[in-house]
């Protein structure tokens, strides 16, 4: 602790001996604190309840108030003070009780006021990060807190409901859907409304590592396990002990890493590239997808157990298309966004024709599209309200191309006939498999089947 740190950090010392408690107070002066002092039950009772202290440091055994009694007060009045106890030996059992009670740290007297100064510094150290720590939860809440989820349409407040009913459970949870639909956003969402968010959010995308890079990255690994090493890495699981670790895009996973992952999941145990030890870890795991982990099942691309292991909970995300509901909310949020980050922005509102352009689109690249297609209206704006001009220009099409089935220049088989047509048609009944099956005239079964490709 510097200098003035010290001096900006008061200890009240409470002790019925008048000359230990003058021998403590004139060495801390000494070490820049500022320092109150009381001799007595009446006076220690009323500085704890009334003084303007950081620290609490007080003799166990006095004859009117004794020790115990003013760490309960000040648990009461200031719950975060620290307080250190100091004892004979002969009563180390009440030290030891007072641990019990809240206290940071017993001395045993006689000590030097060197150790009493180091403990008063670890003690308001350790405070300052349990600060912290509350300091980033909040944060980390504020933002991705369910409150702030945009979820007008029907199919986003049941994945809202879902996220909520299975925030604390300690199931693993899948998300599945279309490549920028959010599904990262809810896993932190998930995250933040859990038991867990007090500890760390971790995320990796298993897409974008080599199969070697991300075993480290996973595992961790000892310095000279492999060229390159030259110091040890802890890994994310490691990272991510007592909180959350995501898994994104968790099918693009090579079939040696599903089997080290689905070992780290059945036994809750991690070891290191080149390590010869395990390391248990207290991790909930959360993944994502765009693959069809099913067919990837069936096609021997990805591990059954491990999909089971993942699969807990499945959390379908809807393309943006199937809730239409929510861009016009999406869109002001991404606007403010964007105008956050561009200082010279003009644009201070979107035109009536920008947001039925917006409205109309069927958005392929889901909601990361939307998000980067206001952000380029804010920045080529010149007027206060936006222009339709300044939108992407696949956005600005004709709206008559956005609901049209492609089938390009080459003859398709009839299944990629029927799987096309299965999707537009599910996607003018607004994702809504029931209807789009009642329009079409088939069962469920032969719908998915079409979807997925197969023969009927």
């Amino acid at each position: 602790m510097a200098a003035r740190s010290r001096a900006d950090c008061r200890v009240l010392v409470a002790d019925d001996d008048p000359a230990m408690a003058s021998m403590l107070s004139d060495g801390l002066v000494e070490l820049g604190y500022g320092v109150e002092c009381a001799t007595s039950g009446a006076d220690a009772t009323r500085l704890v309840r009334d003084a303007d202290v950081d620290v609490l440091v007080t003799d166990l055994r006095m004859p009117d108030v004794d020790g115990l009694e003013l760490l309960a007060l000040s648990k009461r009045v200031a719950p975060e003070r620290p307080v250190l106890v100091m004892t004979a030996f002969g009563a180390i059992d009440s030290a030891i009780e007072s641990l019990r009670k809240g206290a940071h740290h017993y001395l045993l007297k006689p000590f030097k006021v060197a150790e009493l100064d180091l403990y008063i510094q670890r003690a308001v150290e350790e405070r300052g990060l349990r600060r912290e720590t509350r300091a980033l939860k909040r944060a980390f809440h504020d933002r991705y807190g369910v409150e702030n989820l945009v979820a007008e349409s029907g199919a986003m407040r049941e994945v809202r409901d879902l996220l909520e009913r299975v925030a604390d459970a300690e199931i693993p949870v899948l998300f599945v859907g279309e490549t920028g639909t959010g599904k990262s956003l809810l896993a932190r969402i998930l995250h933040a409304e859990s038991a867990r968010s007090a500890g760390p959010f971790v995320a990796v995308n298993c897409a974008a590592l080599p199969e070697n890079l991300l075993e480290s990255e996973l595992f961790g690994h000892v310095k000279g396990a492999f060229t390159g090493a030259t110091t040890s890495r802890p890994g994310l699981f490691v990272e991510a002990d007592g909180g959350s670790l995501f898994l994104d895009e968790v099918g693009d996973m090579t079939p040696a890493l599903q089997a080290k992952l689905l070992d780290v999941l059945e036994r809750r145990v991690v070891r290191a590239v080149g390590a010869s030890r395990e390391r248990p870890v207290d991790v909930r795991v959360l993944a994502a997808t765009h693959r069809d982990l099913p067919a990837r099942v069936a096609a021997g691309q990805f591990r059954e157990d491990l999909r089971y292991r993942l699969d807990g909970i499945s959390i379908a995300i809807p393309p943006l298309r199937h809730r239409r509901e929510d861009i016009a909310l999406l869109a002001g949020r991404f606007l403010a966004e964007a105008r956050a980050t561009t200082p010279k922005a003009t644009v201070e509102r979107l035109s009536t024709e920008t947001m039925a352009r917006l409205l109309e689109y069927g958005w392929p690249g889901n909601v990361r599209e939307l998000q980067h297609a206001v952000a380029r209206v804010v920045v080529l704006g010149r007027t206060a309200e936006s222009t339709a001009g300044d939108l992407p220009p696949a956005v600005i099409a004709p709206p008559s191309a956005h609901g049209t089935i492609h089938f390009g220049d080459d003859v398709l088989p009839m299944r990629e006939l029927q799987r096309r047509y299965a999707a537009w048609a599910l996607d003018r009944a607004g994702g809504r498999k029931s209807v789009a099956r009642e329009k079409l005239g088939i069962d469920a079964k032969t719908l998915n089947k079409w979807l997925a490709g197969g023969e009927d």
